[in-house]
């Protein structure tokens, strides 16, 4: 069911472009630690979930970004994480600390996008958008993407829609809105 739950969003998530390529990734949490996808994976295509336990390593094949879904489900009340690599969202991202939507939807959804880095698959790259995800639903890594949580993949999901859909108003719109 999670693996159809995955593919579904994933397929959705390629769709709109918040992902090229194989990049980006999905988790979903479990008893005991949670199901990501693997490394390389297409999102539209997912193929079989890797388990991550809550402590001790993850095992091989897991997405390189386990490090902050395990933080994100260590801190927050999430049961999904989604990671994309929205354009819009990465490029207004460069020069600000947060990004406050002008958008309906992206005040109800996303009022407050903070801005955070890190290397890549970093457990410091975890604390930080585990951080960061305390006040708000999406957060955007400097130069890589988005990180989102919720109760359900769904939440996780249109959260990184609309922060996508509020980055380009916001480029549209002359970049106004951003807080430096």
């Amino acid at each position: 069911m999670q693996d159809q739950e995955i593919g579904r969003i994933g397929r959705r998530i390629f769709a709109e472009g918040l992902v090229t390529g194989n990049f980006g990734n999905m988790s979903v949490r479990t008893a005991g630690g949670y199901l990501v996808t693997r490394t390389g994976a297409y999102l539209d295509d997912p193929g079989p979930l890797v388990f991550v336990p809550s402590d001790g390593p993850a095992p091989e094949g897991a997405s390189r970004e386990h490090p902050v879904h395990r933080a994100v489900y260590a801190h927050a009340d999430a049961q999904a994480v989604v990671h994309a690599h929205p354009p819009h969202a990465i490029a207004l991202a460069f020069d600000c600390l947060e990004v406050l939507p002008r958008d309906t939807e992206g005040r109800l959804l996303c009022p407050r996008i903070p801005v955070v880095t890190g290397d890549c698959g970093s457990v410091a790259l975890g604390e930080a958008v585990s951080g960061a995800l305390r006040n708000s639903a999406v957060a955007i890594v400097r130069g890589h993407g988005t990180f989102a949580w919720g109760r359900t993949l769904e939440q996780a999901y249109l959260a990184t829609s609309a922060a996508e859909h509020s980055c380009r108003v916001l480029w549209l719109l002359g970049r106004s809105g951003m807080q430096n």
